[in-house]
């Protein structure tokens, strides 16, 4: 386990050091992982004191937000997804809470297995997955296999004047089958990869620590008008 969590980190390491220019996830890649799905996850962590599951899910919900790698994995991801969710679509969050090694709890996007999770999108016909990329430029890449909304969300977001990647990475392009985004009752959804520098602009300071994030009077404008920009690609 110490090998395989060192490479892990090692590899993260590499990643955050990657240029904006060819920014993939924070740890996109599943053989960086150190948990093969949730099964493995959860047998050595424990919930409630290394990470914990949240959910809302309305009555009638087509849509569901989720951050599989929220709190301290992918930060500010949970708090995005939550905002965008409100009350009229699905939540869903996978938060790392420990005090240090979040990035240990990620499993990536085609291996993420956990039941809640997919209990919420396999019940909705659409699916937002937020993410983390790299990068110290602002830009989001948005990938996915539901390319009339890929469409629609990047126009409302470069009208809000938010910039998006013209291309995405294949590493972090979410258009597997098995990449839960693509799990939802069309086989269809969008992953938003956003990139450091853009989420250091949804804060005040730019800090991204967890206390930080958490703390709603810490938010920037720019943060509710990424959130709205992508909910009105949604209709």
């Amino acid at each position: 386990m110490k090998k395989t969590l060192s490479i892990a980190v090692a590899g993260l390491l590499a990643i955050g050091l990657a240029p904006a220019a060819h920014a993939v996830s924070t740890a996109q890649v599943s053989a960086r992982d150190v948990y093969a799905g949730y099964a493995q996850l959860s047998a050595q962590e424990t919930e409630g004191r290394d990470y914990r599951r949240v959910q809302r899910v309305p009555r009638g919900a087509r849509v569901a937000h989720i951050a599989i790698h929220g709190g301290a994995i992918e930060a500010p991801t949970s708090q995005l997804a939550d905002q965008a969710a409100g009350r009229r679509h699905a939540y869903y969050s996978f938060e790392g809470i420990k005090a240090s090694g979040n990035s240990a709890l990620h499993i990536t996007a085609t291996h993420f297995d956990e039941p809640k999770a997919l209990a919420v999108v396999t019940g909705v016909d659409y699916t937002i997955s937020w993410h983390a990329a790299a990068g110290t430029g602002a830009t989001t890449y948005v990938g996915g296999r539901d390319t009339a909304l890929i469409k629609k969300v990047k126009a409302e977001l470069r009208a809000a004047g938010f910039p998006v990647a013209a291309s995405v990475p294949t590493e972090i392009g979410g258009t597997s089958t098995r990449n839960i985004a693509n799990r939802n009752r069309r086989g269809m959804g969008v992953q938003l990869e956003i990139s450091r520098g853009q989420r250091e602009r949804f804060f005040d300071g730019g800090k991204l620590a967890r206390a930080w994030v958490e703390d709603p009077a810490n938010r920037t404008k720019a943060f509710y008008r990424y959130v709205a920009a992508v909910n009105r690609a949604l209709g």
